[in-house]
This record gives structure tokens, sequence and C-alpha cells, in this order.
């Protein structure tokens, strides 16, 4: 699976796109499908993966930067150049096991916060690539959870919604400045 958006992975003084934060509204909408994969499209995910990077990410969806489209770049190994970044459009998680994890997640909108998640361990998901051919991808792991979490935000749902432990959460949020009113609870997967 080889990226056909390139960018360089190294961090830019000013990445063409800005991350907002829990609390903004924007991070609660639901992103629309992309009915046609085009330029504009692949530009996005160039802009994308380019802010990503600047921020030490490893995934970020576009309704993180205020575009309310179904659109997630994932790199889960930044720092090797030869790792290929994964642009997934549209993506449809088609089947999971029903084995969970427990994991740390953070967030690039929660700077500062680190809290365990339970997810499924694999996951199947389809979806279409930076050329809208349709893809299917079996992850697993880190790539599993880092997918999942992303493709949360495009239902406008926050990994720290999916905390189950609220104490450890609340007093997360208060230590990083964030409310604890943003968050949106909901039961594990």
């Amino acid at each position: 699976m080889s990226s056909e958006v390139l960018v360089d992975k190294h961090k830019l003084k000013n990445p063409p796109l800005n991350i907002h934060v829990l609390g903004d509204r924007v991070l609660r909408q639901t992103a629309k499908r992309i009915s046609k994969v085009d330029n504009e499209t692949r530009e996005l995910a160039r802009q994308m993966l380019q802010t990503m990077y600047s921020a030490d990410g490893i995934g970020l969806a576009a309704p993180q930067v205020a575009m309310a489209k179904q659109l997630i770049v994932v790199d889960t190994d930044p720092e090797e150049a030869a790792n290929q970044p994964i642009i997934l459009i549209n993506p449809k998680i088609r089947r999971h096991s029903a084995d969970l994890a427990l994991g740390q997640e953070g967030c690039l909108s929660i700077p500062g916060v680190y809290l365990d998640v339970r997810r499924p361990e694999q996951i199947e998901v389809a979806y279409k690539d930076e050329q809208g051919r349709p893809q299917v991808i079996v992850a697993t792991d880190l790539l599993s959870r880092v997918i999942q979490h992303e493709m949360d935000h495009l239902t406008g749902v926050m990994f720290v919604d999916r905390v189950e432990n609220s104490l450890l959460l609340n007093q997360e949020l208060t230590k990083q400045g964030f409310a604890k009113r943003a968050v949106k609870p909901i039961a594990s997967t």
C-alpha cells in the first residue's frame, strides 16, 4: 500500500492547517462522505499529513482541521522514511474481533492527555485510497487502534468519550486545562 500523496516527514514551522482542540464545536460534527476523489481531496490529504508530522502525530482526521469530510491519514512509524502513510477516504469497519484490548491513547486535539481506552484488537476496514480505488485492510495492534481512533472523529467522538476511568480522566483534563463538560461519555465498543 504505497501512498501517492508524497510529503516529507518533517516538521514545518507553519503547518498548512490548524488542529482544533477539545471544546471546539467542529470536533463534534459528523463528517460527510467524499463523493469524488479528486486533486482537492489529495491536496487536503497532503496538508493533513504535513500538519500531522509537524505536530508529532501518527493519525489525523479531517474534522480535527475543521473539514467535515470522511478522510483520515495514518502513519504509525513517522520516523521511518520508507514507511508510507495510509490515506483512508470514506472508511468503514466491515468486521472487528471480539477480543478487546486496553491501550493508551492520546490525541492531537487534546494535547498532554494520555489515557487507556478499550477497543477491538483487530479490524477489517474498507475504504478508498487517494486515487479513489476501493481498498481493504486488516489492521491489528497499533494500526488498528489508530484507525479506530481517527474514524471516531468522523462521527464526532473523541477518545476521552470512551475512557472508563472517569476519576483519572477528570484529573488529566483538569491538569491540561480542558473542561470536563467537553467530554460526552459513551459505552465501550
